[in-house]
C-alpha cells in the first residue's frame, strides 16, 4: 500500500491547522511530523504542546519522525501526545532494540531511520524489529532541500533485505520528493512518501491530488 505522508515542517504555521484540514480533505492519510532539537540536527522545530494540539482535531495517522539525540528519554512523551508511529534515527541511540520495545509497548509502531551517509545495511539488524525503515534522501534539519540520488539505492538494497526475509515492513522516503522525481522512489521500493513543499506550496488540495494520483 502506497501511502502519502506530508511533512508539516513547510506548513504556514499561523494556519496549520486550516492547512492540515485541506490535507484531509484532499485524501491525506498520515501527516509527518519532524521534530528537531537543536542537538542532533541544528535546527529546532516543534515537540510534545504542537502534537497534542493538533492531535485533537484530527483523527489523521501520525507519523512523528524523531530528529534528537537519546530518543529513548521521550518516547513515552510522545506516544501520550498522540503519535502513532514514533521514528527514531540508528545514529542518535546506542539503545535500538530497547527504544523499538519501548515503542511497541506503548502500542505505537516503531520506525528506525538512517542518514545519507548511513549505509543500509545498518538497517539490517533491526528489520524483524521494525514496522518501517525510514531513508533520509537529504540531510535531516532543514527542509526545501534537493534529493541526493545516490540514496535510492538504499532503499533497493533494503527492499531486497525485507523481501528476502519474508517481512512486510515499509519502507519510507523523505527530503526533496517532488512530482518529477516520485516514481524513481516508488520503483526503488518505497511504500511511504513523505513530500514538503511540493505538497504545501500553491494550493494544497491540488498538489495532494495530484501525489495521490501519481501513487495509484
Amino acid at each position: 500500500m502506497k501511502i502519502l505522508s506530508p511533512s508539516i515542517l513547510s506548513a504556514d504555521f499561523w494556519r496549520l491547522g486550516e492547512q492540515i484540514k485541506e490535507m484531509e480533505a484532499a485524501g491525506v492519510p498520515w501527516i509527518h511530523i519532524d521534530v528537531m532539537d537543536g542537538l542532533f540536527v541544528p535546527s529546532i522545530s516543534y515537540g510534545m504542546p504542537v502534537i497534542a494540539s493538533i492531535r485533537k482535531e484530527t483523527d489523521l495517522f501520525f507519523d512523528v519522525h524523531l530528529m534528537i539525540d537519546k530518543p529513548e528519554r521521550y518516547i513515552e512523551d510522545f506516544a501520550k501526545s498522540g503519535a502513532d508511529l514514533i521514528n527514531f534515527h540508528l545514529e542518535a541511540t546506542e539503545q535500538v532494540e530497547e527504544t523499538i520495545a519501548k515503542i511497541k509497548k506503548l502500542g505505537k509502531k516503531a520506525g528506525i531511520t538512517i542518514k545519507p551517509n548511513t549505509p543500509a545495511r545498518a538497517a539490517e539488524p533491526y528489520l524483524e524489529l521494525a514496522d518501517m525503515v525510514l531513508v533520509m534522501t537529504v540531510e535531516p534539519g532543514f527542509g526545501g532541500q534537493k534529493l541526493i540520488p545516490e540514496c535510492i539505492g538504499k532503499v533497493t538494497e533494503i527492499r531486497r533485505m525485507i523481501k528476502e526475509k519474508g517481512l512486510n515492513v515499509d519502507i519510507e522516503v523523505d527530503g526533496g520528493i517532488n512530482m518529477e522525481n516520485i516514481d524513481t522512489a516508488i520503483a526503488a521500493g518505497a511504500n511511504v512518501i513523505v513530500a514538503g513543499s511540493a505538497v504545501f506550496k500553491n494550493d494544497i488540495g491540488v498538489n495532494v491530488k495530484n501525489f495521490l494520483k501519481k501513487m495509484q
